[in-house]
């Protein structure tokens, strides 16, 4: 009987110490995955190919604007389509580590490229060229993008664009 337990205790002992780490690599690799694909996304500048990887339902927070924007097609639209107008050469990277808990991403980033066209708000092309750099909080669903928050330094942005002093 104690060498049946023992048998059982080492079973479940072996299976939490590989197969439990192995499942959090594999979140972890998809996860990267999910992150690299939408990256790639932005930098093909297809605004659908970059929003296939949004949930229906997701919530696209930028603390610069303070207003979520909610729903795929309303962040496809309003932030997506918006900035690839804007910036047609933009260009998106990651640097550093990505930091992946659960189904949360936390990973650095820079944004750059030059401001040929008018944004959605109506402010006009500045002609100028930018680069910034932030930070992404992005919640995966179901392999999709449910949340995204974003915060960068936005005043200097606008510097570097010529709208502020």
């Amino acid at each position: 009987m104690i060498q049946k337990r023992r048998s059982v205790f080492l079973t479940v002992f072996l299976l939490m110490l590989f197969v439990l780490p192995i499942s959090s690599q594999c979140f972890a690799v998809d996860s990267l995955a999910v992150l690299d694909s939408y990256i790639a996304g932005w930098n093909s500048h297809d605004a659908t190919k970059c929003a296939d990887h949004f949930a229906e339902d997701i919530v696209f927070y930028d603390a610069t604007v303070g207003e979520p924007v909610t729903g795929s097609e309303n962040a496809k639209n309003e932030i997506v389509k918006s900035f690839m107008a804007a910036v047609p050469d933009l260009k998106l990277e990651r640097s550093g580590d990505v930091i992946i808990k659960n189904n949360a991403l936390v990973w650095q980033w820079t944004f750059s490229g030059t401001n040929t066209g008018d944004w959605s708000d109506g402010t006009k092309a500045t002609n100028k060229s930018f680069k910034i750099s932030g930070l992404t909080l992005m919640k995966l669903k179901d392999g999709k993008i449910a949340y995204s928050g974003d915060y960068y330094d936005a005043y200097g942005f606008y510097q570097q664009l010529g709208l502020l002093e």
